[in-house]
């Protein structure tokens, strides 16, 4: 891949995970769906899939240790490369399941549209109208929809550790998601509420409160209820507070510094994810994601004008928008792709595709660190090998 279009990418896909806007071109307040359309080849170029994530053979240069691939759409390709785990060098299992991070608030935004249709939520009303002992009055104009496309203004929590090995100390740790939304908004807002976009997790945790009260049920029950059992996702699954994958699935490993000054990886298969509840702690496959996806494009799962929100990016007062109510939006080898991409310690993941399902794409890659500064160059190569470089590249 050119260095210019791993630039380009890398920072629309480390920015959407660590937190910060997207920078690929956007056009706010639009569906974009008037920009031209370049045909896709009728098949993937399995040759290039192949290639990329083969690149895995050698951790040190791919900064990854197995690659899942499943592409569909008008010709599919399916491929795995890597190994199952360092210490037997097992072949990686293709249908092993994964941390899927923030793919996770595809499935939260989906679960809140649909009760929007059911007219128990209103995008338009305010977070605070339905947990007024939660949102303090500093943030009571903000509603369902800015929680949802990052608007909201409201800044990140708090966690314990500035560092990978202070995190990694406290990776059993338990977070309740009311005392995380009470750490965010006991601070000043970022920018009023619908004038700019931050990517961050905290609206989708304020979404997963939200769900329990107009329900009163679990987030997790609903997710499940609504989403999980009608598409028959049977492995994909909400952990709660145990930090293990259990079934097959392949180990994440994490970088660290060794007390000789090199480098050494860590095991980071077992690490809780309550930081991140209904915003990033979703385990799943390739399989049950690439399912989702075509189910969710083609209507199945949101319907109407409700569906159009995930494929809407809103209008900003300053700076551009990259994502719409759960997903993101990419300009890629001349098509607009919507899909979103995730991060948990040793796992990096995505899914999307085209409008039309011409084209879709699910993947796991075991970064060796899946939350870095800079994406891992195998996603990378994966994503333009299957839609294109970033226009203009």
């Amino acid at each position: 891949m050119k260095a210019r279009t791993r630039t380009v990418l890398a920072a629309a896909l480390v920015l959407g995970l660590a937190g910060g806007p997207s920078v690929l071109p956007a056009t706010a307040g639009t569906p974009a769906a008037d920009a031209p359309v370049a045909a896709l080849p009728s098949g993937p170029d399995a040759a290039a899939l192949r290639a990329v994530i083969d690149a895995v053979r050698d951790p040190a240069t791919a900064r990854a240790t197995a690659a899942l691939v499943r592409v569909g759409g008008d010709g599919q390709w399916r491929g795995s490369a890597g190994v199952h785990d360092l210490r037997t060098g097992r072949p990686a299992d293709p249908a092993g399941r994964f941390r899927a991070g923030s793919v996770t608030k595809v499935f939260t935004a989906a679960t809140v549209l649909q009760l929007a249709a059911e007219r128990r939520i209103d995008l338009d009303r305010t977070a605070r109208s339905y947990l007024p002992e939660l949102i303090p009055a500093a943030y009571e104009a903000v509603t369902v929809r800015q929680l949802l496309n990052h608007t909201s203004g409201i800044p990140a929590p708090d966690f314990e550790g500035d560092d990978v090995d202070d995190w990694y100390e406290n990776r059993f740790d338990l977070h309740d998601p009311r005392d995380m939304v009470r750490s965010a908004t006991s601070k000043p807002r970022e920018f009023p509420p619908g004038e700019q976009q931050h990517y961050l997790n905290i609206g989708y945790t304020i979404a997963g409160l939200l769900i329990e009260r107009v329900t009163g049920d679990t987030y997790e029950n609903q997710v499940a209820r609504r989403i999980l059992r009608p598409l028959a996702l049977r492995d994909t699954s909400y952990p709660g507070s145990d930090p293990r994958i259990h079934g097959r699935h392949n180990h994440g490993y994490q970088v660290f510094a060794s007390a000789d000054g090199g480098e050494e990886l860590r095991d980071v298969s077992v690490w809780g994810a309550t930081d991140a509840w209904a915003a990033g702690d979703l385990i799943s496959t390739t399989a049950d994601l690439e399912r989702f996806t075509r189910a969710l494009f083609g209507g199945r799962v949101v319907r109407g004008p409700l569906l159009e929100e995930m494929f809407t990016l809103p209008q900003l007062k300053k700076g551009t928008a990259s994502h719409s109510v759960g997903m993101s939006r990419w300009r890629l080898g001349g098509r607009e792709v919507w899909g979103k991409t995730g991060g948990r310690w040793g796992y990096n993941s995505g899914m999307g595709g085209t409008r039309d399902l011409s084209r879709t794409l699910a993947y796991s890659v075991n970064s060796t660190d899946a939350k870095g500064q800079d994406a891992n160059p195998v996603v990378m190569d994966i994503i333009v090998a299957t839609f294109g470089a970033p226009d203009g590249q």
